[in-house]
């Protein structure tokens, strides 16, 4: 029997979630699903410059974790830039920050906007 897999703690979910070229309108196939554990991998590494062993602490994870997700967002990313596609961020297997974690946070939280686990409420 398979362990559960762990939720990935994330500070906050972004602000908005779809991103791509101004000239279309996405269809099913011209988009690219990044889920909100990988946003916030490449939040804590690439915007906030902390290291992978950092990041794994922050989210949970093991540093292991860490590095597969963050190798499968910049895939997923790259993807979307280069086929012209639309980025949409939603779903995976993460939990919110409790309010006595979010001493953590990023400070840019916009917890009120969102639903708890992983259901955009726009």
């Amino acid at each position: 029997m398979a362990r559960p897999r762990k939720r990935r703690k994330v500070c906050c979910l972004p602000e908005r979630n779809l991103f791509g070229p101004l000239s279309s309108v996405p269809t099913d196939q011209d988009v690219t699903i990044l889920t909100v554990d990988e946003f916030e991998t490449i939040r804590l590494i690439d915007l906030e410059g902390l290291k992978q062993e950092e990041c794994a602490e922050r989210m949970n994870v093991a540093r292991t974790t860490v590095q597969r997700i963050y190798n499968d967002a910049r895939k997923r990313i790259a993807e979307a830039i280069v086929n012209g596609s639309v980025l949409k961020i939603e779903g995976g297997d993460y939990k919110l920050y409790d309010e006595s974690e979010r001493a953590h946070g990023c400070g840019r939280c916009r917890r009120r906007r969102y639903g708890q686990q992983g259901k955009f409420c726009l």
